[in-house]
C-alpha cells in the first residue's frame, strides 16, 4: 500500500479498514518539552506533532468553568506549590517546580444545594467560553500537514470533579443520584450546545476527543451499574452528536476502566485510548475480546521508557505491535504522558522501531 497522510491514515485505524501502518501519537508533560528543548533537541515552542510526524492534531477550545469573570485567588504560596481559588469555588494546590495532578483541598460545592446555587446558573453557553482562534488555527495547521484533527475536551465525569472533588461526587452517586445526573446533564448539553456555535462558524474537527478519568489503581472509580445509570445518559448525548455529523469518538482514560468498557461501547466509543497498563488494564485482553468494535491507541509501559533502555523498550514493543495491528485499529502512544526522565533518544527510538515494527508489509 502507498504512503498515506496522517489524515488517510487515522480516519481508517478508527474504522479499523487497511493502512499502510499503524496510528502515531503522543502527549507529553511540560517539563519534558522543556528539558529537551535546553537538551537542543528540539526548539522551545516546536510543534511536536512536526518534529516527530505525529498523525493526529488536537486543540481543547473550551473553557467551563463557571465564573468566567472569576480572578483565580491565591490562598497559600510555598517554595514548591501554590494554593489558588478557582472560578468554580474549588481550592486546589498545585506543584511549581514540575508538572502533576492538582491537590484536592476543599471545595465550595459538597451537595446539591450548593451546585444549585452557586455553580449551574453560571453555566451557560457564553461565546467568552470558546477559543476561536486557537481552534481555527490547529485546524488551519492540521489541514496544512495533512494530518487527522480531534476537538478535545472534557466530558462529564472530568467536568463534575473539579467542581465538588471526587469524594463528594461518589456520595452524590451514592446517596443523592438525582444530583450528580443533573450535574451530567447540564454539562453534556452545555458541551453540545458550545460545539454548534463553534463548528457552524469555523467547521467541522475530524474527530472527537474526550478526556474522562473514571478509574484508579486496579478498579474504576464507579460500577458499570452506575456508570450506566448517572454518566453513560450524558456519554450519548456527546457521542450521539459527534456520530451526527460523522466524526468518530476516542475517549481517554486513565486508571483501570476495564469493567466499563462495555458501557462506553454501547454509548458510542469509537476508540479507547491510554489504556494504562500500571493500574491494570491488558492491551491484549481488551483487544482479543473487543478488537473487532473499537480501535486502541496507547497500552504501551511507559515505565519501559524510565528505563532508557532500548532492548527493554524493544522487547515490550515486539511483545504487543505485532499482534494490536493485526485489525488495522490501533495507534502507538504510551500508556501515559511521557515525563522528563526519559531521554530524548529513548523516546525517538520508540517511535521509530514502533512504526517499523507496526508497518504492514
Amino acid at each position: 500500500m502507498s504512503s498515506m497522510t496522517g489524515k488517510e491514515r487515522m480516519s481508517n485505524v478508527l474504522k479499523r479498514k487497511p493502512v499502510d501502518r499503524i496510528g502515531l501519537y503522543e502527549h507529553f508533560w511540560g517539563d519534558t518539552r522543556a528539558k529537551w528543548a535546553s537538551d537542543g533537541f528540539i526548539k522551545k515552542d516546536e510543534n511536536l506533532s512536526d518534529h516527530f510526524g505525529f498523525d493526529m492534531d488536537e486543540c481543547g477550545p473550551f473553557n467551563l468553568v463557571a465564573d468566567l469573570d472569576f480572578v483565580p485567588e491565591v490562598v497559600e504560596e510555598t517554595v514548591e506549590t501554590i494554593l489558588t481559588r478557582d472560578g468554580n469555588g474549588a481550592l486546589l494546590r498545585r506543584h511549581k517546580l514540575h508538572d502533576s495532578t492538582p491537590e484536592h483541598v476543599d471545595f465550595l460545592v459538597k451537595e446539591r444545594k450548593d451546585w444549585e446555587e452557586h455553580i449551574k446558573p453560571l453555566l451557560k453557553p457564553d461565546r467568552r467560553r470558546i477559543n476561536f482562534e486557537a481552534y481555527r488555527k490547529t485546524k488551519q495547521h492540521a489541514e496544512e500537514k495533512g494530518r487527522f484533527f480531534v476537538w478535545s475536551g472534557l466530558n462529564v465525569f472530568e467536568l463534575i470533579h473539579p467542581v465538588c472533588g471526587h469524594e463528594y461526587m461518589l456520595i452524590g452517586m451514592a446517596l443523592d443520584p438525582g444530583w450528580i445526573i443533573d450535574m451530567v446533564d447540564t454539562y453534556s448539553r452545555l458541551t453540545v450546545e458550545l460545539q454548534e456555535i463553534l463548528f457552524s462558524e469555523e467547521g467541522y474537527p475530524d474527530g472527537i476527543w474526550f478526556y474522562e478519568d473514571m478509574g484508579f489503581k486496579g478498579r474504576p472509580f464507579i460500577s458499570p451499574a452506575m456508570y450506566k445509570e448517572i454518566i453513560q445518559p450524558g456519554h450519548r448525548r456527546t457521542f450521539d452528536f459527534a456520530h451526527a455529523h460523522n466524526l468518530p469518538v476516542i475517549v481517554h482514560s486513565c486508571g483501570m476502566i476495564e469493567p466499563l468498557v462495555p458501557g462506553l461501547i454501547e454509548a458510542g466509543m469509537d476508540c479507547l485510548q491510554v489504556i494504562e497498563i500500571k493500574s491494570g488494564m491488558d492491551l491484549l485482553k481488551l483487544y482479543k475480546e473487543y478488537g473487532d468494535v473499537i480501535s486502541f491507541m496507547g497500552g504501551i509501559d511507559v515505565r519501559v521508557l524510565y528505563t532508557n533502555d532500548k532492548e527493554v523498550v524493544r522487547q515490550e514493543l515486539e511483545s504487543k505491535i505485532p499482534v494490536v495491528m493485526g485489525k488495522y485499529g490501533y495507534a502507538l502512544h504510551s500508556d501515559h504522558s511521557i515525563p522528563n526522565t526519559v531521554h530524548y533518544e529513548t523516546y525517538k527510538y520508540f517511535v521509530e522501531k514502533g512504526l517499523e515494527l507496526g508497518t504492514y508489509r
